[in-house]
């Protein structure tokens, strides 16, 4: 899912358990969660020098402590001559700049981007770099004022506004509880820059795990924020029935509040057809990197529909196993029923329980040792 959004889109995964076991109250935790799922698109123009580097001349004083130098730089159009100081030799020398080299210069912070190498100078060498990238000298003036774009989340921003160092706690994680004053100063600020075209909002998606983990205050605080003018796409996945809501003692479907559950919709999911396991399950083996017989791969698919697909991606480790046991490179048909018959899967474990309930410890604590075996024999008691 993330990958099909882009980079540019927020994605933020939430697991809901995590919202009890951090340093902050819950609904904070979640206030971060849903601003991290907000992007913001800041566009600022700045002025660039783009062109071919012709000559770089650096002139050391004898001591070595101040270096200044010359470079010329040129478009098809036009060639200019600009003085360098101490800072812009090391990064020019940092980038490793020559001639022939086409460079890109932000005049604002001085920033040196190498872009390229010009087609002119293809022929200078015998052994070049597989990256190297060969490009046409730039044409126009050597001064272009570009677009430049930014996207940044809304948490980041009050990250760094929240204290002196912010942009050090986006690095530590250390983000503490954010006061609700400096956010609506964001929000406004944002809305300024949305309104002269400055910025752009990028809704991006906040995805809940396990959604029904969630408390009553939780579930409250969703449903205000998903009313708020700046709102993501929140998905949530849940794997309940009708169960308790965390903090009341009403049921719902999928432990949710009804009042909640109303307000979302509800995406219906259908068994995987036997195709279908058989192609999830040859992606995992190419994945695991794992080579199955046509036999192997046929039986893990029939112990997918019979049993469950987890179980039968899981046999594809332990059958590899066995069969580098037998020193076998590939998987074959006996690899993977000898591995079936060794782990069991959910039914049977739920079978054997049923069987021999009163062998293991119930609720109330107690076991019976003087059930018979199966064959007729009491257990042996000494």
């Amino acid at each position: 899912m993330s990958q099909s959004l882009g980079s540019d889109t927020p994605f933020v995964m939430l697991s809901s358990s995590e919202i009890f076991s951090l340093e902050m109250s819950k609904t904070e935790a979640l206030e971060q969660a849903f601003r991290k799922s907000i992007g913001v698109r800041i566009k600022e123009e700045s002025e660039m020098i783009e062109g071919e580097v012709v000559e770089i001349q650096t002139d050391r004083s004898v001591t070595g402590g101040t270096k200044q130098g010359k470079l010329t730089i040129k478009t098809t159009d036009m060639e200019s001559v600009y003085d360098m100081g101490s800072k812009m030799i090391d990064a020019m020398t940092k980038e490793r700049v020559m001639a022939g080299d086409i460079i890109s210069i932000d005049k604002s912070s001085g920033k040196i981007s190498k872009l390229g190498r010009s087609f002119a100078k293809s022929r200078d060498y015998d052994a070049m770099g597989v990256d190297t990238k060969f490009l046409q000298c730039p044409d126009g003036d050597l001064q272009k004022r570009k677009e430049v774009v930014h996207t940044v989340s809304l948490h980041e921003i009050d990250v760094i506004n929240s204290r002196t160092q912010g942009f050090l706690a986006l690095f530590s994680g250390d983000t503490g509880e954010i006061r609700s004053e400096v956010r609506d100063q964001i929000n406004t600020k944002v809305a300024e820059w949305k309104e002269e075209g400055k910025a752009e909002i990028v809704p991006g998606v906040l995805f809940i795990d396990e959604v029904h983990m969630l408390d009553i205050e939780c579930f409250s605080y969703i449903n205000r924020a998903l009313e708020d003018e700046l709102a993501p796409i929140v998905i949530m996945a849940s794997n309940r029935g009708n169960s308790r809501i965390r903090g009341t003692n009403y049921k719902s479907p999928h432990g949710l509040p009804l009042d909640f559950l109303d307000r979302v919709v509800i995406v219906s999911t259908h068994a995987y057809v036997k195709e279908e396991i058989q192609q999830i399950l040859s992606i995992r083996a190419q994945e695991e990197e794992v080579d199955l017989t046509p036999d192997a791969l046929a039986l893990l698919t029939k112990i997918g529909q019979e049993t469950g697909l987890r179980y039968a991606s899981n046999l594809i480790t332990t059958s590899q196993l066995i069969a580098a046991k037998r020193r076998q490179k590939q998987v074959g048909i006996e690899d993977v029923q000898r591995s079936f018959a060794l782990f069991y899967d959910s039914g049977r474990s739920v079978k054997f329980v049923a069987e021999f309930e009163k062998r293991l410890i119930g609720d109330g604590g107690a076991v019976s040792l003087s059930i018979t075996n199966g064959h007729g024999d009491a257990m042996e008691l000494s």
